[in-house]
């Protein structure tokens, strides 16, 4: 069912006047997206007229523009993606990791997306990966599957990478698994100092590699001094690395990574009002315990905007991420040696079925299968069915 606020209906009411109100500010990517979410399930984008099969209920569904950053359009990509982690599920418990950077350094990462984003990437993974092959701790070869979000609940900048990580790993020789406590897995202060470490000196290596760009306030950090100042006091403080006591068995597993894989800066659901003074929608401050966390904002519309094309991602950055027994390359591999060591079975090809691409919700009236009798191109109105008497004509969900 169609939420009674989108985001795509502030982009059209709104968005030709930011464009023009920000023009030469609005990065190629942002535009598009922009585009991308004001024609999604219009007729813009062309689409078809169904028919159920029984009772001869007939509804138009238009296209989707796929857009990752569309709140309408990760549906049926998070299906996909789901059921192929689903065959990957081990029988151990799993533990949520959250890396996140400071805000002094989250300011630098708007302007380098690519590269700093790419970073959190590797150096969280990598101090995953290092310490617990340490003997002291884990001593053994874990897998990650990690997701970058890039805002906080009030869509502002705070890039940080969310980790599933099985409780325990493969032993060096690969003779046996090594199971990790029942409710700890790694140090978190430990952690957080090697994720330091790694990150800064690596970013102080980009910068002094001329990899950085730097604009509007911030434009004086090009210079190595102003730099190095800027980093002086994330140096002596606390990286939070966040680790959670494991799910309870695969289906929470999935549940989690289908409420954070495929999500965008905001969803539709959060959205509550949108008149002219601004957009009001439900926000978490996580400042706040119990239910006075649930709170409610209200932002200028152009702010709104602003905020949300600021978690716009660099074109084909890639935001899910494997690393170590889940590394692609050596991934099948990995899990069939994990599972033999576990003494479980391996899933065979039939133990997942793929939601099939051309998947259609069941009639709304009789439940029965509904099929195509008539498809039109991108900006062409569809023509009714023959005779057609019904007057349900609401878009795909």
């Amino acid at each position: 069912m169609r939420a009674s606020i989108e985001v795509a209906d502030i982009f059209r009411a709104a968005g030709p006047a930011y464009r023009v109100a920000h023009a030469g500010h609005l990065s190629l990517a942002q535009l598009k997206v922009m585009s991308a979410i004001e024609h999604c399930r219009t007729a813009a984008l062309g689409g078809h007229v169904e028919a159920s099969e029984d009772c001869g209920q007939w509804r138009i569904a238009y296209n989707s523009c796929r857009n990752r950053h569309c709140p309408k359009c990760q549906g049926a990509t998070a299906r996909t993606w789901l059921a192929e982690r689903e065959a990957d599920l081990l029988p151990v418990g799993y533990f949520h990791v959250v890396f996140t950077l400071p805000v002094e350094v989250a300011a630098i990462a708007f302007h380098n997306k690519a590269a700093v984003y790419d970073l959190l990437f590797k150096t969280a993974s990598e101090t995953m990966l290092t310490i617990a092959a340490d003997p002291k701790h884990l001593g053994a070869r874990i897998g990650i599957t990690a997701v970058l979000h890039t805002w906080g609940s009030a869509m502002t900048n705070h890039p940080h990478v969310h980790m599933i990580v099985p409780g325990g790993g493969i032993s060096p020789d690969g003779s046996r698994w090594i199971s990790s406590r029942p409710a700890f897995l790694l140090p978190v202060r430990g952690l957080g100092k090697l994720f330091r470490r790694l990150f800064l000196s690596r970013l102080v290596a980009l910068h002094e590699a001329g990899r950085l760009v730097f604009f509007g306030a911030i434009a004086h950090l090009a210079e190595r001094r102003a730099f190095l100042r800027q980093l002086s006091p994330v140096r002596k403080k606390r990286w939070v690395v966040y680790a959670k006591a494991p799910f309870a068995g695969p289906e929470a597993v999935l549940a989690y990574l289908s409420r954070y894989t495929h999500r965008v800066a905001i969803s539709n659901s959060r959205l509550i009002r949108f008149e002219e003074n601004g957009v009001t929608f439900r926000y978490k401050d996580y400042r706040r315990e119990g239910a006075e966390r649930q709170q409610v904002m209200t932002l200028a519309t152009d702010e709104f905007i602003r905020r949300f094309l600021l978690h716009v991602l660099p074109r084909g950055f890639h935001r899910i991420r494997h690393y170590g027994l889940l590394a692609s390359g050596a991934r099948k591999a990995s899990l069939t040696l994990a599972r033999e060591l576990l003494n479980v079975a391996a899933l065979s090809d039939d133990d997942t079925t793929d939601e099939p691409d051309n998947f259609r919700p069941p009639c709304p009236c009789c439940g029965g299968r509904m099929i195509i009798i008539e498809t039109f191109e991108r900006w062409r109105q569809p023509r009714g069915p023959p005779g057609a008497t019904a007057t349900n004509r609401e878009n795909a969900p």
